[in-house]
């Protein structure tokens, strides 16, 4: 369900489909919202790294947050989400800069952040890979995230009032517009935020902070996976608001079910 087979907060706002790669499409950061540190000696700051492009980096959607780092974090998972940047490729971070027009520092540091997320790997004085993931370990995921969620469900279904899920029912609607127009990174991201809403009403933010890694861990591309169809994401998206109807009635049975479906499904 999760997107298994293919982002905190809303989506920023990025420019419709896949990222443009003609080079002069490449979008760029105003300068004046890019730290001194990530201006000027671009070359030579990545010729003293060793960093040699290995795979035709995708262009960059358009990011509008005032942290060049978040930006580009950001464009980078729905890169990954998206499958633009592909399983087992090695991007190095001055082509990426290069696209995104702004110095290969802040890139470093965001792929940095992947790989600590375990999205990608450093390859020294080459760049970063993109992990590949094949199924066992989407359902590895799968079966971890099903421990965690299906008891706090359960247990919030039995105690939360009707009127509290009520207000989760825009989340849940977002699922189904992204998925209407089949775009499978704002899919990712509401469908992340929908599952934070509910579990943010255990009051446990240890257990919320877990789930939303395992979350994101199973949206990233497998190997070789094929696209997510938009009829697959609509069947998922369906899920999210059947399982606020269940939780609103408490009705125990199906919530366990649906939330079990909805990881172990197509999409994970």
């Amino acid at each position: 369900m999760e997107q298994g087979s293919a982002r905190e907060g809303a989506r920023p706002a990025y420019t419709p489909g896949v990222f443009p790669h003609a080079p002069g499409n490449a979008a760029r950061v105003p300068q004046d919202r890019v730290p001194e540190q990530a201006r000027g000696r671009h070359g030579e700051e990545e010729g003293a790294r060793g960093e040699h492009t290995h795979s035709e980096p995708p262009a960059p959607r358009a990011v509008r947050r005032h942290s060049v780092r978040g930006q580009i974090l950001d464009a980078l998972r729905a890169a990954l989400v998206d499958g633009e940047l592909v399983p087992g490729q090695v991007y190095s971070a001055p082509a990426l800069g290069a696209r995104f027009g702004v110095s290969a520092t802040p890139v470093r540091e965001a792929m940095q952040r992947l790989a600590v997320e375990g999205a990608v790997e450093v390859v020294p004085n080459r760049g970063f890979r993109v992990t590949e993931r094949g199924p066992h370990e989407l359902a590895e995921l799968a079966e971890v995230r099903a421990l965690i969620e299906v008891p706090v469900m359960l247990s919030l279904a039995r105690t939360v009032p009707a009127h509290r899920w009520s207000v989760l029912r825009p989340l849940a609607e977002a699922t189904v517009a992204a998925a209407a127009v089949g775009d499978r990174a704002a899919y990712a991201e509401s469908d992340r935020a929908f599952h934070r809403a509910v579990l943010t009403l255990s009051g446990n933010e240890q257990l919320v902070s877990i789930a939303d890694e395992l979350h994101r861990r199973s949206q990233w591309p497998l190997v070789a996976g094929p696209a997510t169809r938009r009829a697959e994401l609509l069947a998922d998206a369906a899920e999210h608001t059947a399982l606020l109807d269940a939780l609103i009635a408490q009705d125990l049975t199906v919530v366990q079910a649906l939330v079990r479906e909805h990881f172990t499904g197509a999409d994970g």
